[in-house]
This record gives C-alpha cells, structure tokens and sequence, in this order.
C-alpha cells in the first residue's frame, strides 16, 4: 500500500504544528479533575492539523486529543492526533514534548510521524518501509550499563495500585525509571537507542500508534506483558494497551518472571 502521500501531508502538519509550539502559551487550563492541562497551543495545533488532514483527505476519519473522534467518515482509513504532547511540561517551561500524528488503515498504524520542535528533529515511518529521522542507527549495541527505562501510563491512573506497584517493581530494577509525560518523546528516545525500554499501562491511544510504528520500524521489539509479541492495533481497549518496548533480546531483564 502506497501512503507516501499521506506520510508527507503528516509531516507537513506536524512540522507546522511544531512552529506554533515554539512560542509562550497565552493561556493554561485544567483539564479534567486528574491534574491535566490544556493550553491555547494545543488547541490552535489541533486545528491547524486537522484542518490539513480533512482539506487533503476529506472522507477520513480523525480522532484528536482535544476534540476526540469525528464519527463520520471512512471508518477504515482513521487519523491520530496528538497535537501536544507533554502539555504539562510546556505550561511550566520543561522543553520535553512532542506532536504526532498516525495514520491508520483498518485498525492498523501505516504510517507515523513525530515531530519535536524543542529540537527541530521530524521522525516518520510507514509499515514495513523502516524508519527515518535524526539519530536512527542501523543496530544499538548493547549497553553495559544499569538499565535506563520510561514509563507512561493512562491519564487518571495516579492512585491506580496496579500501576503503583509495577512502577515500583521496575524502579528496583532499573538505573533509572523516566517518567517524562510525553510518552512519543520516549518512543523517540527508544527507537534511536537512548533508553533499554518503554514500559506501558492501559497506555492512552491517541500518542500510541505513531511512536509505536516508528519505534517497531527502527527495530524495537514490542511485547505483551506476557511476553508475547503485542498487537499494533488502535482498536485494543485500555486494559489491553499493556506492553514492553525494547531491542531483542532484552525484555527478560526488563521484566523477568512477567514483571
């Protein structure tokens, strides 16, 4: 399937996306009762690449962070918006977030784009076309060092206890535990050999196909939390978006015995 028409229409909304986010909020907002925030540039991102996607593809389905799903469209062909992510990093000036976007077709991530306009560095994939962008070696070696690992998970699982005790499971085995709240940002970081693992519960969905795709096309492995291979499909439910994302060979130091 040829979608290098759609891979360029995302990398131009993103990277468009990615001027807007370069500038000082106007306004923050809570967003939710679980702590979460929004900003004018969230939403001024949203509309810029939604406005994008529908003027090129008007049939398509989009689902976005801020306005959720448009339910008319083709069902089979569905955009994944995340026009910020890592809001609540930028509302207080840590320069760790992302846009990306993910174009899916019947239920499957095709292509994928992520975009960080701290850095300027675009990353992009289509399934089974590889990975391209800034840092994306051939092989990661392996490292000899204590296990470097991030973690997400959903929104308003704070007091969640399962989450509370994997977190703490991976902590005592790990160097170090990152919790960045921009989970494409550690797609990212994993896919380019920065980090051993990315570790997700009931993960959210709207961030996950893109840095997924890109992740699994730079040759990153992506297991259940039982080990077997997880299913790169957007229409899991929460409570099966559990997964460990690493190089071969690694996901039993990262989650021996199942975690």
């Amino acid at each position: 399937m040829d979608v290098s028409a759609e891979l360029a229409v995302a990398v131009a909304a993103a990277e468009a996306a990615g001027a807007l986010l370069r500038r000082e909020p106007a306004w923050i907002g809570a967003k939710g009762a679980d702590g979460d925030l929004s900003t004018d540039l969230d939403l001024r991102s949203e509309e810029l690449i939604v406005s994008r996607v529908r003027a090129a593809y008007p049939g398509d389905r989009i689902v976005a962070e801020e306005s959720g799903g448009e339910p008319a469209g083709d069902g089979d062909r569905v955009w994944f918006v995340d026009p910020l992510d890592g809001t609540n990093n930028l509302a207080i000036g840590l320069p760790v977030y992302a846009v990306g976007i993910a174009f899916c077709v019947a239920g499957r991530p095709v292509a994928g784009v992520v975009h960080d306009p701290v850095s300027g560095g675009t990353w992009s994939a289509v399934r089974g076309g590889g990975a391209r962008g800034p840092g994306l070696p051939a092989a990661v070696a392996p490292s000899g060092r204590p296990l470097l690992l991030a973690w997400t998970q959903g929104h308003g699982l704070a007091a969640d206890p399962v989450a509370g005790a994997l977190r703490t499971a991976l902590e005592a085995r790990a160097g170090r535990l990152l919790q960045l709240w921009a989970p494409l940002v550690a797609w990212i970081l994993l896919a380019r050999g920065r980090i051993d693992g990315l570790v997700g519960y009931r993960a959210e969905l709207v961030d996950f196909p893109a840095g997924a795709l890109i992740a699994a096309e730079a040759g990153v492995a992506i297991h259940r939390f039982d080990g077997e291979p997880f299913d790169l499909r957007v229409d899991l439910p929460e409570s099966e978006r559990n997964f460990v994302a690493c190089r071969a060979g690694r996901f039993a130091r990262i989650w021996p015995s199942g975690g």
